[in-house]
């Protein structure tokens, strides 16, 4: 569907018994401890993000917040998962992470605990994401970090976005904006 010059598909996964499943429906710990318990964000647009401290598009953060402060009253979340799959550009604790995240650029939006999002060792919420193609074809394997992942209020993946795209820019934006519709 194209809305506004915004190219907004949707994509259902199945579980093992081919009922469809969320990307919220996974488990997945919390930055600092716990669950992160996906499920509290039913009902919300989501921003998935796999993010990382020392790279070169770590700046995109403060985008990430921006669109945090910009859209949260309105049933929006980014959600940050941190990986160190790409040259090691994650390296820190837990701790670390948050710290860094927090004094650094003010980020308020949650974060989960480090995954990885690639390889064997994927985890189940990108499983369940790498299937959807972003507006160039691309599908499959995370290219690198601050690749990004827009759920729709219904669980479901409408939009994937490269590395590269801003987390500010319109395409993204509109993308934002649909969904929140």
């Amino acid at each position: 569907m194209t809305t506004g010059g915004v190219s907004i598909r949707c994509m259902t996964t199945t579980d093992s018994n081919g009922v469809p499943s969320s990307p919220l429906d996974v488990e997945i710990g919390a930055l600092k401890g716990g669950s992160a318990d996906l499920s509290q964000y039913a009902g919300q647009a989501v921003l998935v993000v796999n993010v990382a401290s020392k790279c070169g598009l770590t700046p995109q953060y403060t985008g990430l917040e921006r669109l945090q402060e910009r859209y949260a009253g309105r049933g929006f979340t980014v959600l940050g998962v941190p990986c160190n799959q790409f040259l090691g550009q994650e390296p820190g604790s837990a701790e670390e992470i948050a710290e860094f995240c927090s004094a650094t650029y003010g980020v308020t939006f949650p974060l989960t605990e480090k995954a990885e999002v690639n390889g064997e060792g994927r985890h189940p919420l990108y499983d369940r994401l790498v299937g959807f193609a972003d507006s160039e074809g691309h599908s499959g394997d995370i290219r690198w970090n601050f690749e990004k992942f827009l759920i729709g209020r219904d669980g479901k993946v409408v939009a994937r976005f490269s590395p590269q795209t801003e987390p500010e820019s319109a395409e993204l934006v509109a993308a934002v904006e649909k969904a929140l519709a």
